[in-house]
């Protein structure tokens, strides 16, 4: 029995559930936004379970790339393939299992264009960022952030089977969220990173330096929060809600760029988890008084 709650307890790690919960709250709003509250029930199901599946396997194709990597670091030292709980072969039919029940219930439930923009993210997170563009360049997090970005935009097309411009607008947000969110892990995790040869940001340009990069991302994600109230898609209490959490991130991103110790990183970065959260249902929340 302690056997297989180990194994099962592994699997579940290969698929990431911490970004997974993260892509569960963006995906869930662009549904419930592009559909004005009122997305088809077995879209909403099981649209929402393919893509998490397609996220999900191309989570543990990133572990099998990385578990060389993963051994060097302190923070992935304990993940399922690199202690062998798992081993790569039976990863990669979990990860195909995943990938044809998503593929299966996206194509059943929502629609081809939905599948298409998932496999395109599943191949571009699982293969190309993970394999090549990680280690090719200290801007590696600003060009794969663009796969962490897409749930909002494939809930919307889930449910509208269409690509609006509105619903990149989320995805602009989630993307400028992502260096400063990341970035402010690399900070505290730099030896982590140095030892296991990735060009993160910190480790090629150094931590003054990315700390500025952290301090101008938030203000730059601060403006870019303002763009849905703009465009009418949102209205008076969500820009208000952007607003304080945007100047929340940015004090916490100022203490960050002014700390010489570094303690500020792990705080902003947490914090970091909490304004996206907060942001969609403030989202969620205007959208749904406002209809």
């Amino acid at each position: 029995m302690q056997q297989v709650l180990s194994s099962w307890r592994g699997y579940l790690e290969l698929t990431k559930p911490g970004v997974q919960a993260l892509l569960f709250v963006s995906c869930i709003s662009g549904m419930l936004i592009g559909s004005d509250f009122r997305p088809p029930l077995e879209t909403f199901f099981f649209g929402l379970l393919g893509i998490s599946f397609l996220a999900a396997s191309s989570a543990v194709i990133n572990h099998i790339f990385d578990s060389e990597i993963d051994a060097k670091m302190e923070r992935t030292s304990s993940r399922p393939l690199v202690v062998g709980d798992i081993n790569n072969n039976q990863a990669i039919i979990f990860s195909i299992f995943l990938y044809i029940v998503g593929s299966w219930m996206i194509l059943t439930f929502a629609n081809v264009l939905t599948w298409i923009l998932t496999t395109l993210t599943f191949l571009f997170y699982g293969f190309i960022y993970t394999r090549y563009l990680k280690f090719m360049t200290s801007q590696n997090i600003v060009i794969g952030g663009l796969a962490g970005a897409m749930p909002p935009l494939l809930g919307w097309t889930a449910v509208s089977n269409t690509i609006e411009p509105n619903a990149l607008l989320l995805v602009l947000i989630v993307m400028v969220w992502t260096p400063p969110h990341f970035w402010a892990l690399a900070i505290h995790r730099i030896d982590d990173y140095s030892k296991a040869d990735v060009p993160m940001l910190p480790v090629q340009k150094g931590v003054p330096f990315t700390k500025q990069h952290i301090l101008l991302y938030t203000v730059l994600l601060l403006v870019c929060t303002l763009l849905p109230y703009a465009t009418e898609l949102f209205n008076e209490i969500y820009l208000t809600c952007a607003i304080i959490l945007g100047l929340i991130f940015l004090y916490y991103s100022y203490k960050l760029f002014k700390d010489d110790t570094n303690s500020q990183a792990m705080p902003t970065f947490a914090f970091s988890i909490v304004y996206l959260g907060l942001l969609f249902s403030a989202m969620l929340i205007d959208f749904y008084i406002y209809l």
